[in-house]
Order: structure tokens, then sequence, then C-alpha cells
């Protein structure tokens, strides 16, 4: 087994193509290697970071400002976020902006609780804020029935730094609280999300930092619109050596659907699912477990998030399905997915939920990949939230 040290992926690039027979994939990485052996390079392994009840309150916003302290005069940081209420981490944006910090930040400005990131948006706004750097983002709404609101918003979760190494951060957390004395009303609807079940990944490989970066960069330049989804940048998916990246909104089939019905019966399949409120997507289960795949589910314990219709079809459906309910009622607001099929493995993670807008409205970011450390990572903290579980 390949040590600590050594857990890294080694890629030998030329100028032939890369032969299928020459991949190699080990527990820290993989190799790759063409015929001509020409020349090496490291890209380090991806990050995978937790917050939840067992950590210190804040381990993730932590993080992510060490990261935004690392960075030189010269740098780049390239935020695209949904909620942002960390005054902290907001004055470190500043700060970092003030040294020379090439940043750009792209905000949802109405959330489902609107006013959520007022007070962010009035300090980067401010005279001594982020001035250009900052980019309010608030979608237009598509014509929808007289009982329906159709409102896409900007849910991507993407934090890429220049340094100390490049790396671009997806997953499922917001930097959405303000530490002690935090606003009651609204930590009652969104959740303590410091405290709470959620995860960044940090992708290293050169091509996802590159590709995700200038996602944020367009973002940024040029603020979704209504017809944002028809253009080719919307879809443009990122291939990178073991992950690959897709985008929301898009015209075409669904990419973590499309994975999902091509698995055979056999394969295990677990979901940690922050919302599941589309009926489509209970088919979607609901016909894996018909085909014989061994299928479970760990849910939100919030009613909203997850409903009783949901949990009752899944349940005739004879999948298992458990509700994880973290002491201090502390949101789970993991989205991932397990996938095992035969000796193969893969890991579905980002922003993305099982729910109508962010199938079909919202901008979101969903990564699939069959890097071992991230599965792995994500398998641990699986067996973790079992024990959450109701």
């Amino acid at each position: 087994m390949a040590s600590d040290k050594a857990n890294a992926c080694l890629i030998c690039t030329g100028r032939q193509p890369i032969h299928p027979i020459t991949r190699l994939y080990r527990y820290a990485g993989f190799i790759e290697w063409d015929t001509g052996f020409s020349q090496m390079r490291t890209i380090p392994s991806p990050e995978v970071h937790f917050g939840s009840p067992g950590q210190t309150p804040g381990h993730l916003r932590d993080i992510l400002a060490e990261q935004i302290t690392a960075v030189p005069a010269g740098g780049t940081i390239n935020w695209v976020t949904y909620y942002f209420r960390d005054l902290r981490l907001a004055k470190a944006l500043i700060q970092a902006h003030k040294r020379g910090v090439r940043v750009t930040l792209t905000l949802e400005g109405r959330p489902r609780i609107p006013y959520a990131n007022d007070a962010v948006i009035a300090l980067l706004s401010g005279p001594d804020g982020l001035g250009e750097a900052l980019r309010i983002v608030t979608l237009p709404g598509v014509p929808s029935p007289a009982t329906k609101s159709w409102k896409p918003q900007l849910h991507e979760k993407l934090y890429c730094f220049s340094h100390p190494e490049p790396v671009a951060f997806i997953g499922s957390f917001n930097p959405s609280g303000n530490g002690p004395g935090d606003d009651p009303d609204i930590i009652r609807e969104i959740g303590d999300q410091d405290c709470g079940y959620n995860a960044l990944i940090g992708l290293k490989d050169p091509v996802l930092v590159e590709k995700l970066t200038e996602h944020a960069r367009r973002l940024h330049q040029s603020p979704p619109g209504l017809f944002y989804r028809f253009t080719t940048d919307t879809s443009s998916d990122i291939h990178g050596t073991d992950t690959d990246i897709y985008f929301w909104p898009r015209t075409g089939a669904h990419p973590v659907v499309q994975f999902l019905c091509k698995i055979g019966s056999g394969a295990r399949v677990r979901i940690a699912a922050s919302h599941i409120r589309m009926e489509s997507a209970v088919d979607i289960m609901a016909g894996l477990a018909r085909q014989g795949v061994a299928l479970e589910i760990l849910a939100e314990s919030t009613l909203r998030r997850v409903t009783p219709r949901v949990e009752q079809r899944l349940a005739n459906a004879g999948i298992r399905f458990r509700r994880i309910q973290p002491s201090g009622s502390l949101p789970m607001h993991l989205k991932f997915v397990l996938i095992e099929e035969g000796d193969r493995v893969w890991s579905i993670f980002g922003s993305f939920n099982w729910t109508k807008p962010s199938f079909w409205l919202n901008h979101e970011i969903a990564a699939i990949s069959s890097n071992p450390v991230i599965f792995e990572s994500l398998a641990r903290c699986w067996d973790m939230l079992k024990n959450e579980s109701n």
C-alpha cells in the first residue's frame, strides 16, 4: 500500500495519447503513462473535509479562512456561493482584496430566506468593501402557474484559490453562520451550518482547478440571466483525470440520473440527502431497487426537506431509509452518493438536491468521481452518519 507521503497521483504525459490499459488505480491515486514515458508531473490527492457536531464549531469556515490568509498579493480567490452570512470571512476577503489579491465573489442576492445575506452584502458593497469584485445575482423568475413560484437561484458552492497551491473546493457548505449571538430566526430556518453536517472537497487536478476557476470568473463577468441555460458555456462539462464536473441548468439529460441508470443488478448505492421532494427522483430510486440494486438512504430529519410522502414511497419500494437526527436539531446538509459495482467505486457530490428547482432551474454543480480517496472519505462519513440515524 502506498505511504501517506506518496498520497498523490503521478501522471506521465507525452505527445502520444494515453492507452486505456495503462491506467493503474491505487488507494492513494493512480498512475497514467503513455508509450513515450516522456514527462512526469505530480497531482496531489484531493482534500476532503467534514463539518459535524463532533467537530469544533466552524471547522469548515476556518478552513476557508486559512485559505484566504494564505493567498499573497497577485494571487487569486474566486468564490460562488448561495448563503453568505459570516462577517469575519467577509472581512478576510476585504483584507485579501486590499493586499493585492485578485478577488471575485458571486453571491445569490435573494436566497430562500431573502434577507439572510443582507449584512454581508452591506459590508462588502460599502466604501471599504470589494467594489467591482462583488457581484450580486438575482435571477429572474420563469413563467409559472398561479399557484407556483418558479424562481431560479444561484445555489452553487465553489471556492477557488491560487495559493498556497491551486485548489477548488466544492460541496454542500455555505458560510452561512455568524458565530455566537447569531440571528435565531435565520438559524431556525436554515440550521446552524457551522455545527451541522457539511462537506468541502478540495480538488487539485490542474484541469479541474483551471476550468472551475474559469467558471467562477465567467459567472462574475456575465451573471446568468433567464436565457443563460441556452448558451454553450452553461453546459460545458469538465473532464479531469478521474473526476468529471457538471453544471446546471442544462437542456440535456441529468448526468447524475444518466449515471445511476447505467448501474447493474447487484450494485450497492448509498445516498446522503439533505433534500428529497421530487416525485420523479423517487421514481428513479425505486427503479434502481426493482432492478436489484441494494439502495440505502440517509436523509435530513426536517419534513419540509424530505417529505413524509417521499419517505413512504421509498419504504414501499423496499429501500432502507433512515432520517439523521443530530443532537441539538443541527442540520444534515450533506449531498453525496456512493456507488459500488463489482470492484469499481464512484462518488457523486456537489450542491445539487433531489428537488425540481435543483434539477431544472437552479445553478448547481456536481462531480462524478472514481477517485478512491474521495470515496473512502465519504464512506467513513456515511458510517458516522448511521450512528445518528433513527
